[in-house]
């Protein structure tokens, strides 16, 4: 069997009507968003079935539904192709799909993630509230190119990179003039953008306090070795050992997310095989602009 690698996606890749042939067609899916109702104090199934859009975008209600959602496809998984789980050796999560990722690798239970992923979105949100920001993608740009970019915004204001995806597309955020500047320049120099629909400049110091808000919650959550490495989106390494994994959870909040370099390191690996579980199919998307000749099957919610 090929050396397999699982990606979990993260906020972003939700859409009203997600996960029906799931949570109707598989009982153990069905479960555990009758579990998430319980522990949120609403149906987060409904939500994600009949939305509204707006009640479904936002922070708070996103990352819990995009995690619940992305564990509901990994059972279907499970049940029609086992093999895929039992040839993984590695997985990795976009930002929230981090955590995804290490309950699927057994570092922390579903309930214990869920409520992190519920309290990460209610501190991420109090956050942006707080100072109005925003997130860009550009696109056909590479990164010198866009480190100018980023150094003539700073004249209106805090801006930084913060997703370097893959080639071609890295994502900034700051403050809401600065990513309307950024935005100007790249397109002067040929670039596309598009204005993210998020609550705030998520990956940068303008998420404090949210981290040390996190950091207090995950005091409490027992984080466990988990049976497979899961990679950080912080330094873009397998990590195991539980003291680690807690503290990089932390810093993800205000650091980029080294995505395209977590990617060429899983395949430095030798992992052969990709499977992206959960909403939307991006992180197939990117994995190709990394290496075409690679395969990554979908498993959608």
């Amino acid at each position: 069997m090929p050396r397999t690698a699982i990606l979990f996606p993260g906020q972003g890749a939700q859409s009203v009507g997600m996960g029906k042939a799931v949570v109707e067609g598989n009982p153990q899916a069905r479960a555990l968003f009758d579990e998430a109702r319980a522990i949120l104090g609403y149906d987060l199934a409904d939500v994600c079935l009949n939305g509204p859009a707006e009640k479904l975008n936002s922070t708070v209600v996103s990352q819990p539904a995009i995690f619940t959602g992305s564990l509901a496809a990994l059972e279907v998984l499970k049940a029609t192709e086992p093999a895929a789980i039992e040839s993984c050796v590695a997985s990795a999560g976009l930002s929230l799909g981090e955590y995804t990722a290490l309950v699927f690798a057994g570092a922390m239970s579903f309930r214990d993630g869920l409520r992190l992923v519920q309290k990460r979105g209610e501190a991420m949100q109090a956050a942006a509230d707080a100072t109005p920001s925003g997130m860009i993608s550009i696109l056909l740009m590479e990164q010198p190119q866009v480190d100018e970019v980023v150094s003539a915004a700073r004249a209106d204001g805090f801006i930084q990179i913060a997703n370097l995806l893959c080639p071609g597309n890295i994502v900034l955020s700051g403050d809401k003039k600065a990513c309307a500047s950024a935005q100007r320049i790249a397109e002067e120099k040929g670039a596309r953008t598009v204005a993210l629909t998020v609550a705030g400049a998520f990956h940068t110091p303008l998420m404090k306090p949210a981290d040390e808000q996190l950091a207090r919650v995950l005091e409490s959550v027992e984080i466990k070795s988990p049976r497979l490495p899961v990679w950080s989106n912080v330094d873009a390494k397998p990590h195991t050992d539980p003291a680690e994994i807690r503290q990089l959870l932390v810093r993800q909040v205000l650091q980029p997310v080294l995505w395209e370099d977590t990617l060429r390191g899983l395949l430095a690996s030798g992992i052969e095989q990709f499977h992206e579980v959960g909403p939307g199919r991006v992180l197939a998307g990117l994995l190709k602009r990394v290496d075409r000749k690679i395969g990554c099957k979908s498993c959608i919610f």
